[in-house]
C-alpha cells in the first residue's frame, strides 16, 4: 500500500522570483526569530499544523480524564483501591500490546485517515458514556474497567495509523522536528490537563471532566476531515497473517531497525521507573508530601519540554545515531546520580536533565524508525516499534516495583541507570547498526 500523499506542495505558493533573488536582497532575520523558525519548522506545513492543534486539544482532555478516572476508581473501590488502580492501568495498556501489530497491518492496507477517525469516534463515545454514568450516579467499577479496555482497543488501531501518517504531512528532513513538536504538545498537555481537571472537578464535578474529554475529540475529528490527503489503495493484498510475518521478518533482518526496537524497549523498561518511583522519593527519601512530589514532577516535565525543544531546533543532522546513543549514555548516568544523591536542589537539577534526555531519546528513536521504514510497510514497522516502546513501560515498572520491595527504590534506579549506559555503550562499540544511522 502506497503512502498517503499530500495533494499540495508546502512551497508551491512561493513565487519563483524570490527563489532567484540574491542572498543580500532577502529580509534579514534576528538569531532569535531564526531559532524560533527552526523549532517550529514542521508547523509551516498546513496539514501538520492543523492535526497538531487538534491533537493538543485532545491531549489536554485525555490528561483531564486520567486525573478524574484515577480519583473515580479510588472512590468506587474503597479498601481495594491500590489493586483496582493497577488493574485499570493494566487493562488500558493490555489491548495496545495485544493488538497494535494487527493495527499496523491494517494501517498498511486501509486509509489511515479513516482508521484514525474510527479510533477517535470510539474514544469519544467511551468518554461520553463514562460522563453519563457518573452524572446519573449509576457508575460501577466494572463500567470503568470495561471502558478502559475499549479505549485501549481503539488506541491499538489508531496509534500505528497516526505514526505512519506523519511522513505524508511533512518532508522527511523535518520529520525529527515534527516528532519533537508532538512530544512538546503531549508534555504541555500533561501539565495543563491536570490543572484544568482540578478546576473542573471543584466547579462542576467529575462528570464534567469526562464530558470535556469527549468534546476534545471533536478537535481531532475536524482536523482529520480538513487534511489535504488522498489515499492510494494497495496494488495487492495478501492474507493478514502473511503481511504481519513479512513485517516482522523485515525488522528482524534490518540491523538498524532491530537495534532501534531493542533500544526503545530497553529505554522504557529501565528508564520509566524513574518517574514511577518519584512519589517514594518524595515521601521516603526527602521526607516530604504531595507538594514535594508535585515539585519533582514539575522539574521532570520542564526537562521533557526542554528536551523536545532541543530536538525540534536541531532537526535532522548527520550522525544522528551516535548522538542518540550519547544522550542515552548520559541519561543512564543522570538516573544513577539522582538515585544516589540526597540534596533536593541537586536532585531537581538531575531530574530536569534526565527528563530532557528521556524525551530526546524517545523523539530521536521514533524519527530514525520513520526514516528507515519503507512506505509500503510503514504501518507494520511502526506497530512493531510501538509494541516494544509501550511494552517496556508497564513491564519495567512491574519488575522495578518488585525489586524495590526486595531492596530499595534508590538501589533499583542506580542499577537501571548503569544498565542504560551499558546498553548505549554496547551499541556505540558495534560496527554496524544504530551507531551509523543518520
Amino acid at each position: 500500500m502506497q503512502e498517503l500523499l499530500p495533494s499540495y506542495h508546502p512551497h508551491a505558493s512561493t513565487p519563483a522570483r524570490y527563489n532567484a533573488a540574491p542572498v543580500l536582497d532577502r529580509p534579514r532575520t534576528s538569531p532569535l526569530s531564526h531559532g524560533v523558525s527552526r523549532i517550529a519548522a514542521a508547523l509551516k506545513y498546513r496539514d501538520f499544523r492543523v492535526l497538531w492543534t487538534g491533537a493538543f486539544a485532545s491531549s489536554i482532555g485525555t490528561w483531564m480524564q486520567k486525573v478524574a478516572q484515577s480519583w473515580l476508581v479510588l472512590t468506587l473501590s474503597g479498601s481495594a483501591s491500590a489493586f483496582y488502580l493497577g488493574l485499570d492501568s493494566f487493562l488500558g495498556e493490555a489491548p495496545i500490546l495485544l493488538f497494535t501489530l494487527i493495527g499496523g497491518v491494517i494501517a498498511d492496507r486501509r486509509d489511515k485517515r479513516h482508521l484514525l477517525l474510527m479510533s477517535q469516534y470510539v474514544q469519544m463515545t467511551t468518554a461520553f458514556t463514562l460522563a453519563a454514568l457518573v452524572y446519573f450516579d449509576v457508575i460501577r467499577i466494572w463500567h470503568v474497567l470495561t471502558l478502559s479496555v475499549i479505549t485501549g482497543m481503539a488506541q491499538a488501531f489508531g496509534g500505528p495509523a497516526h505514526q505512519s501518517l506523519l511522513p505524508a504531512l511533512v518532508d522527511k528532513e523535518h520529520m525529527p522536528n515534527a516528532i519533537a513538536l508532538n512530544s512538546i504538545q503531549f508534555n504541555l498537555a500533561r501539565v495543563i490537563g491536570p490543572l484544568v481537571a482540578g478546576a473542573a472537578l471543584t466547579a462542576f464535578g467529575m462528570a464534567a471532566c469526562f464530558g470535556l474529554n469527549g468534546v476534545s475529540f471533536l478537535a481531532v475529528i475536524l482536523a482529520l476531515f480538513s487534511l489535504h490527503l488522498r489515499h492510494t489503495p494497495a496494488a495487492t493484498q495478501r492474507r493478514m497473517g502473511e503481511e504481519l510475518r513479512t513485517g516482522l521478518n523485515y525488522v528482524r533482518h534490518e540491523p538498524g531497525l532491530m537495534g532501534l526496537t531493542f533500544l526503545a524497549f530497553a529505554t522504557t523498561f529501565l528508564g520509566t521507573p524513574l518517574l514511577t518511583f518519584l512519589p517514594l522519593f518524595a515521601q521516603n527519601v526527602f521526607q516530604g508530601g504531595v507538594a514535594q512530589y508535585t515539585e519533582l514532577m514539575a522539574f521532570a516535565g520542564a526537562g521533557a519540554v526542554s528536551g523536545a525543544l532541543v530536538v525540534a531546533w536541531r532537526g535532522r543532522a548527520a550522525g544522528m545515531g551516535k548522538t542518540l546513543l550519547g544522550i542515552q549514555l548520559t541519561f543512564g548516568v543522570l538516573v544513577s546520580c539522582f538515585a544516589l544523591t540526597r540534596v533536593i536542589w541537586i536532585n531537581s537539577i538531575l531530574l530536569f536533565g534526565a527528563g530532557a534526555c528521556m524525551v530526546m531519546v524517545f523523539a530521536m528513536l521514533s524519527s530514525l524508525v520513520q526514516h528507515i521504514a519503507p512506505n509500503d510497510m510503514r504501518g507494520r514497522v511502526m506497530s512493531i516499534y510501538m509494541v516494544a516502546f509501550r511494552g517496556g513501560m508497564p513491564v519495567g515498572s512491574l519488575v522495578a516495583g518488585y525489586m524495590a520491595t526486595r531492596t530499595s527504590a534508590p538501589t533499583v534506579l542506580t542499577v537501571n541507570g548503569v544498565l542504560l549506559s551499558l546498553v548505549a555503550l554496547w551499541f556505540l562499540l558495534k560496527r554496524d547498526g544504530v551507531r551509523d544511522l543518520t
